[in-house]
C-alpha cells in the first residue's frame, strides 16, 4: 500500500528557511519521479519541484535558486529545502509520485511577519 506522509511545515518569517519531508512507504522513491506541489485557497495546485529517477531536478521559475528537492534513499524520504521564503510561498505543500497513486495530507507553510 502506497503511503506518503508530509511534515516539516510551520510558521516562518520572510527570509527564513524550512525543510519539508515526505516519508514514503509501499514503494521505493528512487524508482519513481517524485514531485512537490503546493496549493493556496482559490488557486490551482502548482508543481513546485520534481526529481527524476536519475537525479535530474526541475523547478517552477518562482522558486529557482531558493528551493532544492532531494532524496535520501536509505530513509526512503524526499525533502524540499526552502530558503529565502516569501509570503507568496504560503500554501499547503504536498508530495506525490508519478504515476500518481494517492495524495498525502499535506503540510502547511505560512510565511508572515
Amino acid at each position: 500500500q502506497v503511503q506518503l506522509v508530509e511534515s516539516g511545515g510551520g510558521l516562518v518569517q520572510p527570509g527564513g528557511s524550512l525543510r519539508l519531508s515526505c516519508a514514503a512507504s509501499g514503494f521505493t522513491v528512487d524508482r519513481y519521479i517524485m514531485n512537490w506541489f503546493r496549493q493556496t485557497p482559490g488557486k490551482q495546485r502548482e508543481l513546485v519541484a520534481q526529481i527524476l529517477s536519475g537525479g535530474t531536478t526541475h523547478y517552477t521559475d518562482s522558486v529557482k535558486g531558493r528551493f532544492t528537492i532531494s532524496r535520501d534513499n536509505a530513509k526512503n524520504t524526499v525533502y524540499l529545502q526552502m530558503n529565502s521564503l516569501k509570503p507568496e510561498d504560503t500554501a499547503v505543500y504536498y508530495c506525490n509520485k508519478s504515476p500518481t497513486t494517492s495524495w498525502g495530507q499535506g503540510t502547511q507553510v505560512t510565511v508572515s511577519s
